[in-house]
């Protein structure tokens, strides 16, 4: 039973645009939720006054002085005066929260069009303000100092992997090495940059440690950047390209205290998963591509095992033998992920959403796979606290 069969209203990505990721220094958040919400609604083939909803995914935590940026859509369009627009928050995974609150406005009936914009500021803010803010997604460490910020906690559940199953420190290197590879096709992409295995793999000077044993290509970059989508339950007739149907989704929320989950299993992941592909009808082995929230490097190798590419333990195995590359037999983060392609906070979940429609709607560029019908979509906000998952189809 898919989402249509289950609710009995169709979910539609009917456009969609993406900004560049990197430092934007021209680009204020009011000029990126503007320029992407304008091109997505005309890309979908409607009018401002066609938007029943919108809903803004953003992140801020006091990294950007205007911390009220629901009503900033509105400046799209005089014609989306009174337009009731919301503001999500949900740390890392912000925009996919927002698209699924756009999803259940459709479900609800409450609207057809509905406009989703993740967007995030974040390079104009000193390291100190940033880590601090990231940090608030922490609850052992917000409001403290942090020598090493989230890589610290993240470094910290590599050790106790490795301390479990063994060293994975090549194979996180690998898993940055392919990354930065497909984010060479990526245009959208922060870091475009081949890198090659031997320098993810190794300290040097240039790939210094960070926090443990995770080194800078281990890490997501601090990112300004945005992305929009437009939801409907039909299209019209003028979009640009053929609709995304998104036919599952599912969110789980973990326990915040940390000694309260196990930081290396990714429980509130699994969940959200075996909803969205339950929900969808669809196994793993339906699927034709995945992007995954890696933020770290270690966070795409334990999702190897979520998703049931390997037993729990063995998720190296899913990189060393080319498994998850693109020409492998489940390609992951064809886009570059969070890695290559930037991680400005509250745009990454929907970026996700637009990268994979891209593909299934065969408008990728260089980023195309062949015969891509079929994805899944993955993200989460703390270290695997806000869990999020979609599958998304061709039509």
């Amino acid at each position: 039973m898919s989402l249509k069969e289950k609710f009995g209203t169709d979910v539609l990505l009917t456009g969609w645009s993406h900004s560049q990721f990197g430092k934007l220094g021209d680009d204020s958040l009011e000029s990126l939720i503007v320029q992407t919400g304008t091109e997505a609604i005309h890309n979908a083939g409607f009018h401002a006054e066609d938007i029943d909803e919108i809903y803004i995914g953003h992140f801020n935590s006091g990294m950007y002085s205007l911390g009220f940026a629901s009503s900033l859509a509105l400046e799209i369009s005089p014609d989306l005066a009174h337009v009731p627009s919301t503001r999500v928050e949900n740390a890392c995974a912000s925009g996919s929260a927002a698209l699924q609150q756009g999803v259940k406005s459709l479900l609800a009936g409450t609207g057809k069009n509905v406009l989703v914009i993740g967007a995030e500021k974040m390079t104009h803010a000193t390291p100190e303000i940033v880590g601090a803010a990231l940090l608030g997604a922490a609850y052992e460490t917000a409001g403290k100092q942090s020598n090493t910020g989230f890589a610290g906690l993240f470094a910290k559940t590599a050790r106790e992997y490795e301390q479990r199953y063994g060293s994975i420190g090549d194979a996180l290197g690998s898993i940055a090495a392919k990354n930065h590879s497909n984010g060479v096709s990526n245009p959208y992409a922060q870091l475009r940059k081949d890198l090659g295995e031997d320098f993810c793999r190794t300290v040097s000077d240039k790939n210094p440690i960070v926090a443990g044993g995770l080194r800078r290509t281990d890490c997501s970059p601090i990112s300004d950047g945005a992305a929009a989508i437009v939801l409907s339950s039909s299209p019209s007739g003028a979009a640009s390209t053929s609709p995304v149907r998104m036919t599952g989704f599912g969110q789980a929320n973990d326990f915040l205290p940390a000694p309260k989950r196990d930081a290396t299993e990714f429980a509130g992941s699994i969940r959200a998963w075996n909803l969205a592909l339950g929900m969808a009808g669809t196994t793993l082995e339906d699927l034709d591509f995945v992007e995954v929230h890696d933020c770290f490097t270690i966070a795409e190798l334990i999702m190897y095992e979520v998703m049931g590419l390997t037993p729990k333990g063995q998720g190296r195995r899913a990189i060393e033998e080319g498994w998850v590359q693109k020409n492998g037999r489940l390609p992951v983060n064809v886009s570059g992920g969070l890695k290559s392609k930037g991680h400005p906070v509250g745009a990454t979940g929907v970026s996700q959403h637009v990268i994979s429609a891209m593909q299934l709607s065969g408008t990728a560029g260089a980023m195309q796979l062949p015969h891509a019908r079929r994805a899944a979509i993955h993200n989460m906000g703390g270290l695997a606290v806000a869990n999020y998952v979609s599958v998304l189809e061709a039509t």
